[in-house]
């Protein structure tokens, strides 16, 4: 079963880092935290890849006062989306046609929910924009759409205000992706195995919930 977490986590980061690029390369907008990247670029040109690593480090700090834990998932989301969306890249090509631009960006809205829901399924730990967001949740008790909406909206302007690519793909991420991963999430997360009791002779009975 952890094989299969893990190979599951894997293949969802990296799949994540190109539908990142995906987006980028249609230029018609991207996420907030992709603006916020852009924006940091345009003035130290120190790479894409390199600073989504940074800025998801960054950001995994901020989760000390908020007394989150690291899971391995969260981890690998820093080391490896960074890398994989260098790959997506160089890979992918900016299209000439507007309606190629949109179809780019749509297939990396789909391709990043798939995305979303195979490494967030594997049950390994949340990326650090996540986990940023339920940790202030858990101080704070605030709705989690409140949390949501004001990271989100301050990273937008700051990004915005460097010069980050905010179009009509960014509003479009911001409406659209949230049903997308609801679709996605429950569909690819891999259940946990039911606790076994001790009374049976190989072990296999389910222990009761404290509510049965």
């Amino acid at each position: 079963m952890l094989a299969r977490r893990l190979t599951q986590l894997l293949v969802g980061l990296f799949v994540y880092g190109i539908a990142i690029a995906m987006m980028v390369r249609a230029e018609i907008g991207v996420e907030p935290w992709d603006v916020l990247t852009l924006g940091i670029d345009r003035h130290s040109g120190w790479g894409f890849g390199l600073l989504t690593n940074l800025i998801g480090l960054t950001v995994l700090l901020l989760w000390i006062p908020l007394r989150q834990r690291p899971g391995v998932g969260t981890v690998l989301n820093i080391l490896l989306v960074g890398p994989s969306a260098e790959v997506g890249l160089w890979l992918i090509p900016h299209p000439p046609l507007w309606w190629q631009q949109w179809l780019l960006f749509a297939g990396g809205m789909v391709v990043l929910a798939i995305a979303s829901g195979l490494y967030i399924g594997a049950r390994l730990g949340p990326g650090p924009r996540d986990g940023l967001m339920t940790g202030v949740v858990a101080r704070t008790g605030w709705p989690i759409w409140i949390v949501r909406t004001a990271i989100e909206a301050s990273v937008l302007l700051g990004g915005w205000l460097l010069g980050g690519n905010v179009g009509l793909g960014t509003i479009a991420v911001v409406l659209g992706i949230g049903p997308l991963v609801g679709f996605t999430i429950p569909r690819m997360r891999i259940p946990e195995r039911p606790r076994r009791g001790p009374d049976d002779d190989g072990g296999t009975a389910p222990v009761p919930s404290p509510a049965a």
